[in-house]
């Protein structure tokens, strides 16, 4: 029997790499290790750098790069020579997971240190990007990458305009002609986690503005400051990207990134499959275990596991999901490949106490997944 053990992070308690290794080291209990495949997994989110960089082999380089409240931060990111392959990933310049929940402010958060991370990638010689977005504290269309990379916001003093989406409201001027010229020969593929537009009730600031620390009003106002960025974009570049499935990704940086990067925006976790070349692992596999912190019904969105689940289907290889909380609506997995699913909990347990116990509860419940699934294996007539 050959496993293949691709999860997603476990926000807060474990990164994808750290959780394939706990559900691994369950299924050794049962299992011989050289029958368990780990393969750490992501689908935009903060992790899937980690996760490119152990499928592919690409050096981890750091930069000294500005957070999303422009403070300096060392970021890391992924260089692949052979190709000049620059790999991206948003959360760890302008990641939620570096501000405290008091620090959280979409209206002046910046994806600024991304633009420097871009940078960085283009002065190695990157001809391929891969960006990922997710996990974002930010809300700004991508207006601080824009300027990273050479762009000028101005108000109507000629003043450029200060950080986050907020500011947005005042802009006068979009002078591109300083924008870095290696971007016209530049490949980029954007790893997106949802397919929502920049606007309105299903865009960028309604739907994750307030995870932001933006209030009913802060929506209303970022709304209105990004479609007025949106039509001087419009206006400047004679096209409109603002209803594309994706542009509101990272509060709006699938939007900057298709505009001004000609990116491709793609499922996040497609994408990584992509570089892992999962179809290859699934060729002689028997089972997949997959999983991540919450499995809901907005799962289905191109959440990890779900994506995982559907493209083993295809190979006749079936999908068992371990996550921290099985959430409303997580039943539609089923219908996505997921044969079953399984919390983590072995009793009444507190947030903090499930978060410290996170790679204790995936290797028990790997092992007891593992023993159901032996004991079936022999019970199935031949």
């Amino acid at each position: 029997m050959k496993i293949i053990i691709a999860p997603d992070s476990y926000k807060d308690a474990l990164s994808a790499r750290d959780a394939a290794a706990a559900i691994a080291a369950g299924c050794a209990r049962v299992l011989p290790r050289d029958r368990l495949v780990e393969c750490p997994m992501g689908d935009g989110g903060e992790g899937t750098l980690d996760a490119l960089l152990a499928a592919t082999g690409a050096e981890r380089r750091i930069t000294e790069v500005h957070d999303a409240l422009g403070r300096p931060i060392n970021a890391s990111w992924g260089w692949h020579a052979a190709s000049a392959t620059a790999y991206v990933e948003l959360a760890e310049a302008s990641g939620l997971q570096g501000l405290a929940d008091t620090e959280r402010t979409a209206l002046h958060s910046t994806t600024l240190g991304v633009g420097e991370l871009i940078r960085d990638a283009l002065d190695a010689g990157a001809k391929r990007l891969i960006l990922t977005l997710g996990g974002s504290a930010t809300n700004d269309a991508g207006a601080g990458m824009l300027a990273a990379l050479g762009a000028r916001l101005l108000d109507t003093e000629g003043r450029p305009l200060p950080p986050g989406g907020a500011a947005l409201a005042q802009l006068a001027e979009l002078d591109l002609s300083g924008l870095d010229p290696r971007l016209a020969t530049l490949t980029v593929d954007t790893a997106v986690d949802v397919d929502n537009p920049l606007l309105g009730e299903r865009g960028a600031s309604a739907i994750f503005g307030p995870q932001k620390g933006a209030t009913s009003a802060d929506v209303t106002r970022l709304d209105a400051a990004l479609a007025h960025f949106a039509d001087h974009i419009a206006s400047a570049l004679g096209h409109d990207h603002r209803t594309l499935p994706g542009a509101g990704a990272a509060g709006g940086m699938g939007f900057a990134a298709a505009a001004f990067l000609g990116a491709r925006l793609q499922p996040g976790i497609e994408l990584v499959m992509a570089q892992v070349d999962f179809d290859r692992l699934l060729e002689d596999a028997d089972l997949v275990i997959t999983g991540e912190g919450q499995l809901d019904g907005q799962s289905l969105a191109g959440k990890t596991p779900v994506g995982i689940a559907r493209r083993a289907r295809r190979h006749g290889v079936p999908t068992l999901a371990l996550a921290g909380r099985l959430g409303a609506g997580w039943q539609a997995v089923h219908d996505e490949g997921i044969e079953a699913a399984f919390a983590l909990a072995d009793g009444p347990l507190t947030l903090p106490q499930a978060l410290e116990r996170t790679p204790e509860l995936l290797a028990d419940r790997a092992e007891s997944l593992l023993r159901v699934w032996r004991l079936a294996a022999r019970q199935t007539p031949r």
